[in-house]
């Protein structure tokens, strides 16, 4: 079990990685139940854990990672199971799967419903056959049940669904948005978590960083990081599909999916885009380095990436609770493309540009998102918050809200030479006159910087989690300094 034996009331995956004390999923339970309190007092919340996944019509299966809500509420690692908070008393139920002999043979026995009660900290333990008559016990006026779409994926949340359930009244309208916006403003003890993942993270980058060379894959960046992450971190998964781009391959933006697999060969004069992120206890890491691979920069690309720099610095100084995201995005926008004419990539008036949204040829992705259990956390859009802004880059915004203490976002401009946006601008009468095309010819085919760091908004700003070099003074320093320690 990934529980540190000398202490069952913790998740741990050894002596030399983070502990994280079970107190985190009670209090999560507990700030639920006070937002329920006052709107369904007699109610019981019910969720379904996620189940085994076959891989396609194989008896082996996709490695488990629980689904987010249930990780939030309760923090078990297995699946088959559903949860339960009565809301009324605060007391806690898990419901355990039973399983046959066979099962014990080729998978290992469960842990008994006792040791599952103090293993997650919870009050009862049943299985789940016993589910409906626990609930007919407890009598509740109604069961809330999850659903609603997820605004980033568009997909809906796991409903619970039980034999029995249709004897109950079921409320699947209520929850949805109070447990959505629980999970945006995280406590310490998730905080915690969250810095840990990107300690991990962070010098897993600044490994691959001083190992990539001319002549390697892509994908070798990949395997140094996800090796860094569980061989030292304890992070068995990562938080989403390892995004490793050399030259053009950094202008697509979720490169290292099955039709790119990281795959390319790195060439002398390659900017590479490494944007990896570790996973531990359910909580994720987001983060994005763009580095030469022969540890030098050439006077072009250090335009585009100091372009990309002076945005993230102008969102960093801007940040803090109050703030429109929107107007972050903004923001950035408008110091990147200043830094651009500065360099001769761009002419005109900056104000112009931003009226004609020339920003959205060069980066048309949202500045960045939330970040928690989901590498894209949800609660970007719910009813009560700013709606999706419906122009050309603000429209991939992933949220539009006005900042609070407790969020932890990404900050993550980038700056892309895209041959299909590039041409549809040079078409555009008015973006057009902006471009500079010698300067677009030659940096087509180049494909881009992008530039990730995760933050936690705090009372006053923010503070940074992640921690890898930045600068091009910091990082062709790092990358030649075989002597510095590596982490």
């Amino acid at each position: 079990m990934a529980d540190d034996e000398s202490n069952t009331a913790c998740f741990s995956m050894g002596q030399h990685t983070l502990r994280v004390p079970r107190e985190l999923w009670a209090l999560n339970r507990r700030r639920l139940r006070e937002r329920l309190l006052p709107l369904a007092p007699k109610a019981v919340v019910l969720l379904q854990g996620g189940k085994d996944t076959p891989l396609n019509d194989t008896d082996v299966n996709y490695v488990f990672q629980q689904e987010s809500y249930f990780q939030w509420m309760f923090g078990v690692e297995v699946p088959d199971f559903y949860g339960a908070l009565d809301v009324a008393t605060g007391k806690t139920y898990l419901f355990a799967p039973e399983v046959d002999e066979a099962y014990a043979i080729y998978m290992g026995a469960l842990p008994s419903n006792h040791e599952l009660q103090d293993k997650y900290q919870v009050d009862h333990v049943f299985y789940v056959a016993q589910l409906a008559d626990v609930m007919k016990n407890l009598k509740p006026e109604q069961i809330l049940t999850l659903s609603g779409v997820n605004s980033d994926s568009g997909l809906p949340a796991k409903e619970a669904i039980f034999d029995g359930i249709s004897e109950f009244k079921v409320d699947n309208k209520l929850l949805y948005p109070e447990i959505t916006e629980c999970r945006v403003i995280k406590t310490e003890l998730e905080l915690t978590v969250l810095r840990y993942v990107n300690k991990v993270s962070s010098d897993a980058h600044k490994l691959v960083m001083r190992s990539m060379k001319p002549g390697m894959y892509e994908y070798q960046g990949e395997a140094i990081f996800q090796h860094y992450c569980y061989y030292t971190g304890g992070c068995r998964e990562v938080g989403y599909t390892c995004i490793c781009t050399s030259g053009h391959n950094n202008s697509v933006l979720h490169y290292g999916h099955a039709g790119a697999p990281n795959n390319k060969l790195i060439q002398d004069g390659d900017l590479l885009l490494f944007d990896m992120g570790g996973k531990y206890a359910g909580y994720v890491a987001d983060i994005t380095v763009t580095f030469p691979a022969n540890g030098k920069f050439t006077k072009t690309q250090a335009a585009v990436y100091n372009a990309v720099l002076d945005a993230r610095n102008a969102v960093l100084h801007a940040v803090k609770p109050g703030v429109s995201w929107v107007e972050m995005h903004k923001l950035s926008n408008r110091t990147m493309l200043s830094a651009l004419k500065d360099a001769g990539i761009l002419t005109g008036d900056v104000d112009l540009m931003m009226k004609a949204n020339l920003g959205a040829v060069f980066q048309p992705h949202g500045l960045g998102h939330l970040m928690g259990l989901d590498v894209h956390d949800v609660g970007g859009y719910l009813p009560e918050h700013p709606a999706r802004v419906n122009l050309p880059g603000l429209r991939n915004l992933r949220t539009a809200r006005i900042l609070r203490a407790g969020m932890v976002l990404t900050v993550e401009p980038g700056c892309y030479f895209i041959d299909m946006l590039l041409d549809a601008a040079m078409k555009d009468h008015y973006q057009s006159k902006f471009l500079v095309p010698t300067m677009i010819d030659q940096l087509r085919g180049s494909g881009g910087v992008r530039i990730e760091d995760d933050i936690i908004i705090t009372e006053t700003g923010y503070e940074l989690m992640t921690q890898v070099p930045r600068t091009i003074e910091e990082i062709e320093k790092f990358i030649s300094d075989k002597k510095a320690d590596l982490p």
